[in-house]
Formats: structure tokens, sequence, C-alpha cells
């Protein structure tokens, strides 16, 4: 199951790469959150309702604030690697967002060995990027690393609105916010492209392939086999999505790329087995993925939105 979410991540990935053609990235974007947010909306039910009736009726302003960071860091986070998708290869700029979990579930460890995870991930990028003199758009690269940094805070924010709203409530006002914030820029860039029968029904099922399929499935595989292994399965992704970039988009990379995206898979897979054996990693929820909505908060190495 874990296999097959991850597939269904990277291959809407992959669709969203092909759109670019017909629509800009940001347009995309927007067809994806809002694809996500009608989703997690509807997979909330009546807590939605309640927990925005109850936000308003104690005039919660914390909560709100925490709810709407949240959103504000899921939509950067998914407009920042729609823009690097459409310069740099899908499995490099997969690899490179990585960097944001992975830096959460090692922050605070007292362990030496969970620094040489972050060395060993810290080699691989600078082999993607061969110190900055490499092929790869400087702009794709720096947009996935925004796309990191988001994600990590993603993490952190994923726990405080998991402490604050019950079941998924927090998590379907966040994709609301997220879908708001990207919904200026994508009718910008879109403009009447988007609202093509066409374009919209691609553009739903790169929401459906990048979110609903995808947490069901790793919701059930959650529930049945323990986090570090779960963890040690997510740190595949990158691989998956070099793979779907090669027979999807046929974007080819290089032994080197290749090498570097292994060092960045086998750091992440460290670090989970290492969370597993308790170690020392904060609280973190789920990790998302760059495009798909997270479950309720949990462990971290959880799956992604």
């Amino acid at each position: 199951m874990i296999l097959i979410g991850i597939v269904s991540v990277q291959y809407g990935a992959g669709l969203a790469d092909r759109l670019f053609a017909q629509v800009p990235p940001a347009a995309v974007t927007g067809l994806r959150l809002w694809t996500s947010a009608l989703a997690m909306v509807a997979i909330s039910g009546r807590g939605f309702t309640r927990s925005v009736r109850d936000l308003r009726k104690r005039r919660a302003v914390a909560d709100t604030a925490i709810a709407t960071s949240f959103g504000i860091s899921l939509g950067v986070m998914n407009f920042s690697i729609y823009q690097s998708f459409a310069r740099i290869p899908l499995g490099v700029a997969v690899t490179i967002e990585f960097l944001g979990p992975l830096a959460v579930a090692v922050a605070g460890s007292r362990h030496l060995r969970d620094v040489g995870w972050v060395v060993l991930a810290a080699a691989g990028v600078v082999l993607l990027t061969q110190g900055g003199h490499g092929h790869l758009n400087l702009a794709g690269v720096l947009f996935a690393g925004l796309a990191a940094a988001c994600w990590a805070a993603y993490i952190v924010l994923s726990s405080a609105t998991g402490r604050r709203f019950p079941g998924s409530a927090g998590l379907a006002i966040a994709m609301v916010v997220s879908a708001v914030i990207v919904t200026p820029p994508a009718l910008i860039a879109g403009g009447s492209a988007i609202f093509r029968p066409a374009v919209l029904a691609t553009g739903a099922v790169i929401g459906i392939l990048s979110s609903v399929i995808p947490y069901r499935l790793e919701l059930e595989s959650l529930r049945r086999i323990p986090m570090r292994l779960f963890g040690v399965w997510m740190s595949l992704e990158p691989a998956v999505a070099a793979l779907i970039g090669l027979a999807v988009l046929g974007q080819h990379l290089s032994a080197i790329e290749w090498l570097a995206i292994c060092c960045v898979m086998v750091a992440c897979a460290g670090a989970a087995r290492s969370i597993g054996r308790g170690g020392d990693p904060p609280e973190p929820p789920d990790l998302g993925g760059a495009a798909r909505p997270p479950k309720p908060p949990g462990p971290a190495w959880g799956a992604l939105p």
C-alpha cells in the first residue's frame, strides 16, 4: 500500500509537469489545491463546520493563527515545488525537498549518528548541484529548497494544529487557506485557459492521485506497520520520482545524480530507523509530500499532503 501511494503521488507530479505545457505551474498548483481542499472538507464533514463556527464564537486568535500559518506553509510548499518541477527534473526536485523533513527528524538529536545522516544528505545535494557549477537551473534548485523549508514548517505547524483541532478539521481549514492564497496567482497565470474542461479534469485527477489515494493508503498502512518501517519505505520517494520522471517525462539523470539521490534516500531511511528506535526527534506529525495533504497529525516520518 505504501509503494502504491508513493507511485500515485509521483505519477500525479508527472501529470502536473506535463500539464505545464497548457497552463503555467501556478495555475496547476491552484487546480491541485482546490481539489485537495474540497476532498479534505468532505472527509472532515461536520467537524470542519463546527470548528470554523467554534473559532468565530471563541474568537480564538491563537488557534486561528496556527491553522492559517499551517495553510500558508502548505500553499507555498506546493507552489514552490511545482515551480521547481517546471525547471529541474522531478527526481532532483523531490530529493532536495526531502531535506526539510530530514532536518526536522534529526533536529535536537543528541546522537552523533544523526549528524552523520545530515552530512550524507548534504553530500548528496552537493553532488546534485556539483557545488553550484552544474547544469541544473538555479531557480529550480532554490524553489525546491524553499519547498523543503516549507515542508519543515508544515510538519511543526501540523503538530500544533493537531493539538488544537479535533480529527482532521484543522487540516481541512489549512487546506482551504492554502487554496485561497494560491487562487490569485493561479488565475493571473492561467487566465481563461484554466477553465477549459480538459485542464479542469486533469487538475482534478492530479489532486486525486496526489492527495486522496495516498492519504487513504498511507493512513491504512500506518495502522498495520511500525512508524520506523513506514519511514524507511517513504525514503523510496526520491527514486520513484526519478523513475516517473524518466518514464513519463523522458527526464534522464546522470550516474552522479543517481548517486546523489541514493545518498539522500539512505540518509532519510537512516534517520527514520533512528527515530523508530527511540531517537530524540521533535514531535512532528506526518511528513507530507509535496503535493498531497496529510492525514491527521501523527509521529515523525508519517505521510504527507
